[in-house]
């Protein structure tokens, strides 16, 4: 089997989905292969599981896509500070993954989108690490050798790469924070690819 990036991502109005298909392209731009999935939407009330094949867009994560990986860049919109619950969820469900150690020693990046600057960014993108961790994996994120990290005037961290979509979820992603995606894409693969070896 060719070795490729999962990019597991979540997204209620766009911005992370966007984000995610930037940081596949930073993927891409080395020659690795990628894999883009989503988790299914959450109902509060408990009922019949979603089909495995949504109706549009990108198809859903299963555990064998993640077991098989060779790293990971998971994405979820900021929930007053955290993750999305969907994503939390489908995190919930790893257990027979964290048993047998099949995440062990694989890289790992995180990103995020918030409807305003101080929407808890960083905080999300903090509260992604611990599942990751615990299933051994190895933390990246994005490192100042990028102007557009510390010159970024809109989403951008250490932690991750991020997006300020706005209040009405219209803001396009900006210059500075697409480039930080397919930067944070392109190095996941490079730490992959030098992993594998």
């Amino acid at each position: 089997m060719q070795p490729y990036i999962l990019v597991l991502y979540y997204s209620k109005y766009g911005s992370t989905k966007e984000m995610a298909h930037l940081v596949a392209n930073g993927v891409e731009s080395t020659g690795m292969a990628v894999k883009i999935r989503t988790v299914p939407h959450l109902s509060t009330a408990v009922q019949q599981a979603e089909a495995s094949i949504p109706k549009e867009g990108d198809i859903y994560c299963t555990l064998e896509d993640l077991a098989n990986c060779a790293g990971l860049a998971l994405g979820s919109p900021t929930r007053f500070g955290n993750m999305a619950s969907e994503m939390k969820y489908f995190l919930d469900q790893t257990t027979s993954l964290w048993l047998n150690g099949a995440l062990h020693n694989k890289p790992a990046c995180v990103f995020t989108s918030s409807g305003s600057m101080h929407g808890g960014q960083e905080s999300t993108l903090l509260t992604m690490f611990p599942p990751l961790l615990h299933h051994g994996m190895i933390i990246l994120g994005l490192n100042n050798a990028h102007p557009a990290l510390s010159n970024t005037k809109t989403g951008g961290t250490p932690y991750g790469a991020s997006h300020v979509s706005g209040a009405k979820h219209d803001h396009v992603v900006s210059q500075d924070e697409r480039l930080l995606c397919e930067v944070q894409g392109k190095r996941l693969a490079q730490v992959a690819a030098q992993l594998l070896k």
